[in-house]
């Protein structure tokens, strides 16, 4: 859900930023509450498939923000790395629609205020990229 939206908002603010989303035991299959609820923010996840979290995603990654591993740090090392940020959120497995869409809601607030702080750095990169050579 984190992904599909910041990656959303990112767009529509023009930033250069995406996101990637993995985990240290994806599921097959989306969960079909999770389709459903970002279907109601008009979000298609149906293409999408779990992916698992490998070292160089870690290491490439500029920021990792886990989303519940201080909820259960055995199965999510991550959170031992240095600059890793948890934002301590139950897992929507298994969750009725309406947990669902309270969990995608506070996602959605937190992916907000991220893109927003990115925001002044990502419009100068854009500026900086895109301006005429001067030589």
């Amino acid at each position: 859900m984190a992904k599909a939206i910041f990656n959303k908002l990112s767009k529509e603010q023009g930033l250069p930023f995406r996101a990637e989303s993995a985990g240290t035991e994806p599921g097959e299959h989306i969960h079909p509450n999770v389709l459903e609820a970002m279907k109601e923010m008009g979000i298609d996840l149906s293409h999408e498939s779990p992916k698992r979290l490998t070292n160089d995603m870690v290491y490439d990654a500029r920021r990792v923000i886990t989303m519940g591993c201080t909820v259960d740090a055995e199965a999510c090392p991550a959170v031992f790395l240095k600059g890793v940020e948890d934002w301590g959120l139950p897992d929507p497995k298994g969750k009725s629609l309406e947990e669902v869409g309270a969990i995608r809601d506070t996602i959605r607030q937190r992916v907000e205020v991220l893109v927003k702080s990115m925001e002044p750095q990502g419009r100068q990169l854009v500026h900086e990229f895109s301006k005429p050579n001067s030589t």
